[in-house]
């Protein structure tokens, strides 16, 4: 399909050949084409090339936003720069020391298993409407899973009564972040969550064919599943009827809970004195991560790793360093 019609500044036939070019290799490319759209609508109004000085134009109309989305604006612009001078030598690319700095990292709340256990209380008091009348069950079963499998929003909101292997006890997690569909084993904990959950549905003759969405909350048209700004809602209330709050004062964000299951997740093998080098590709797998690089971005040095990650390190190398210092070793 021709994206030219799409574009009508003077670069429309570069910018078109570029986006048809990320989406042949595999990229949905929307978000991208957008922005694309937005800088093409720009030049075709000032009848300009993409220079410099049209470009530092461009920027301006979007400096109300956050300097990580203006930052992340900017570098698709420069990949279709680079694209255009493999036939353009000489055309103009934006240069990245310019650009604005990446946000501050936000810090993740890492939950305790105490807050868990609140949380799940407060759900357990959830009282069902007429829209919503498996509520209670839903944000139990929802808390559970966002706990035991790490997983994120959005895959927990697209789960449907198919995804669930009962004899297997596995959830599928359909292509996901990055396309990748991943087979995730429960634990007991969530296995029997799930099955607890899915025997309240059928004794309540609620829908339980295999495009069903898993966490179902209506009536209309066969049910249907909750969104995620619905789902966060509930969570943030849930948050604050039990006071949990991160350590800036803030509600923790639904996005927590995955950071929470890679924290405990060390935590554990750490405590079970298990190699935990070796068990991170398995993590990253199960998270559904190209590698440790992404996973290691849900394993920030907090206190609760600190203490046993030392404790190891003392346990394996004590000796050594003892031994290094007393021969009058240095560094």
């Amino acid at each position: 399909m021709s994206h030219a019609s799409s574009f009508a500044s003077e670069i429309s036939q570069i910018i078109a050949r570029f986006v048809a070019l990320k989406e042949a290799l595999g990229r949905k490319y929307a978000v991208e084409g957008a922005i694309l759209r937005h800088l093409d609508a720009f030049l075709a109004a000032t009848r300009s090339d993409l220079d410099a000085e049209n470009f530092a134009a461009w920027c301006l109309t979007y400096e109300h936003l956050t300097s990580g989305v203006r930052r992340n604006w900017m570098r698709v612009v420069r990949n279709l720069c680079l694209y255009r001078r493999r036939t353009e030598p000489s055309c103009f690319v934006p240069d990245p020391s310019q650009f604005p700095p990446l946000h501050q990292p936000v810090r993740p709340h890492i939950f305790t298993e105490v807050e868990i256990s609140r949380l799940l209380v407060a759900a357990d008091r959830l009282q069902p409407g007429n829209r919503s009348p498996l509520h209670r069950e839903n944000f139990r079963l929802a808390l559970v899973l966002l706990y035991t499998t790490g997983m994120r929003r959005g895959e927990l909101l697209r789960l449907t009564i198919g995804d669930y292997d009962p004899s297997e006890q596995t959830l599928l997690i359909r292509e996901s972040k990055f396309h990748k569909s991943r087979i995730l084993p429960l634990s007991y904990e969530g296995a029997s969550e799930l099955k607890r959950y899915l025997e309240v549905r059928r004794t309540r003759r609620l829908p339980l064919h295999a495009d069903a969405p898993l966490l179902w909350n209506h009536y209309v048209n066969g049910g249907k599943a909750y969104t995620g700004v619905g789902f966060g809602h509930t969570v943030s209330s849930l948050l604050q009827d039990v006071g949990i709050h991160t350590a800036a004062g803030r509600l923790p964000r639904v996005h927590d809970f995955r950071h929470t299951f890679a924290v405990h997740a060390l935590l554990r093998w750490y405590r079970e004195g298990k190699d935990v080098q070796a068990k991170l590709p398995l993590l990253s797998t199960y998270m559904g991560h190209v590698s440790i690089v992404s996973t290691a971005y849900y394993l920030p040095f907090v206190e609760q790793l600190a203490t046993p990650a030392s404790d190891l390190f003392a346990q394996r190398c004590g000796a050594i360093v003892i031994s290094d210092q007393a021969n009058g070793g240095g560094l």
